[in-house]
C-alpha cells in the first residue's frame, strides 16, 4: 500500500521517456498520485522527469520480469496503468529483434497478466500502440479498421501487443484500450529520432557547432503531432464508459524534406546548403506514407490536436537553441 489514499492512482511504465514525462505532468495536474516504473540501470537518465522529483513515486521493475511487475501493481493498487515502455526506436529493432519482441510484445503480456491476476475489473489499462503497425499502408488515411502490415520488427511487436490488449478485453472483460498514435514529437524527444535530429542539427549549425546535417530518405512522409496533445488522448480513453481503440493523429502529412525546410527556416537558414543525404540512413523496408484519421477520437473523446506542424517545429528549434546556448 502507498500513502496516497483518496487520490486516483496511476502507474506509468516508461515514465522517463518523452510520453511518460508529459503524461505524468498531465495526471499530476488532474490530481492523481503518479507512480512510475523504472528499470534498474548502472546509469539512470531521468532528464525528462527531473522537474517532477518529489512529486512522483518511482518503482524499480522491468517489462522482462513478471514478478517485479506483479509486486509493483500489488503495492500501488492503481486505478489506471499506462504501458508506454517499449524498445521504441525503429532502426534498432532490426539490430535487436529478439529483445524488441521481449519488451514491446511480451512486455505487454506481462503487464496485462499482472492486472488479470490482481484486479482485472478494477484497473483500467492503456496500451501504447503505434502507427508503425500500418507499415505498408493498405488505405490512406489509416483508421481503426485499416488492415495492419508492419514493416519492421518494432511494428510487428506492436501488432502483437495491440491484439493482445483486444484479446484480454474480450476474454476477461478488462477495461483495456489501445491508442494507435501517429508520430508525436516535442523538445523532450530523443536525439535519435528524425524530428529531433533535425532541430538539434539546425541549432548546432546556427550556433557554429556543426557544418552539415546527414539525413536518410527525404521523401518519407509522416503525420507529426505534439506529444503534449497526444498524452491527453491517452487519459481521455480511460475516462470513457467503455474501453475501445482509437487512432490519434493530426490528419496532415509532411515529408522529411519539408521538416528540414521548416526547421532551417526557423533559424533563418537555407536547408539545401547544409543537408546531406546519406544512403546508410535508409531503412531496409521503408514506410513511405503514414497519415491518420482521428475522426473517432474527435467524435467520442472530444480530442483535437492543438499544436500544428509549424508550431511544433518552431517549439523544438527554439528549445534546442536555448539548450545549446547554455
Amino acid at each position: 500500500m502507498t500513502n496516497d489514499e483518496g487520490m486516483k492512482k496511476a502507474i506509468i511504465t516508461g515514465i522517463t521517456g518523452q510520453d511518460g514525462s508529459y503524461l505524468a505532468d498531465l495526471l499530476l495536474a488532474q490530481g492523481y498520485a503518479v507512480h512510475g516504473m523504472v528499470r534498474r540501470a548502472s546509469t539512470e537518465t531521468f532528464d525528462r522527469i527531473n522537474h517532477l522529483v518529489g512529486r512522483v513515486t518511482l518503482h524499480q521493475a522491468d517489462l522482462l520480469d513478471q514478478l517485479s511487475i506483479i509486486d509493483m501493481v500489488r503495492e500501488v493498487e492503481p486505478d489506471e496503468v499506462y504501458n508506454l515502455a517499449a524498445m521504441s526506436f525503429v532502426p534498432t529493432s532490426w539490430k535487436q529483434p529478439v529483445l524488441t519482441g521481449e519488451f514491446t510484445a511480451m512486455g505487454v503480456t506481462r503487464v496485462l497478466e499482472s492486472i488479470r491476476l490482481l484486479n482485472p475489473r478494477g484497473i483500467k489499462f492503456y496500451q501504447a500502440s503505434s502507427s508503425e503497425m500500418f507499415g505498408k499502408v493498405q488505405e490512406v488515411p489509416q483508421r481503426e479498421t485499416t488492415p495492419l502490415y508492419p514493416r519492421s520488427p518494432y511494428g510487428v511487436a506492436k501488432v502483437y501487443g495491440h491484439y493482445l490488449t483486444v484479446n484480454y478485453r474480450e476474454s476477461y472483460g478488462m477495461f483495456a484500450c489501445s491508442g494507435i498514435l501517429f508520430n508525436h514529437e516535442s523538445p523532450r524527444r530523443g536525439l535519435e529520432f528524425v524530428t529531433r535530429k533535425v532541430t538539434d542539427g539546425v541549432a548546432r549549425i546556427k550556433l557554429g557547432l556543426a557544418k552539415e546535417l546527414r539525413l536518410g530518405n527525404l521523401e518519407a512522409k509522416r503525420d507529426w503531432g505534439f506529444a503534449g496533445d497526444y498524452v491527453k488522448a491517452m487519459w481521455l480513453m480511460l475516462q470513457q464508459e467503455r474501453p475501445d481503440d482509437y487512432v490519434i493523429a493530426t490528419g496532415q502529412t509532411h515529408s522529411v524534406r519539408e521538416l528540414a525546410e521548416e526547421a532551417f527556416g526557423c533559424a533563418g537558414l537555407d536547408w539545401q546548403k547544409y543537408v546531406v543525404q546519406d544512403p546508410a540512413l535508409i531503412r531496409p523496408a521503408e514506410v513511405d506514407l503514414l497519415v491518420g484519421d482521428a475522426t473517432k477520437a474527435k467524435r467520442i473523446l472530444g480530442w483535437v490536436p492543438e499544436v500544428d506542424f509549424r508550431g511544433l517545429v518552431r517549439m523544438m528549434v527554439e528549445a534546442d537553441l536555448q539548450r545549446l546556448k547554455k
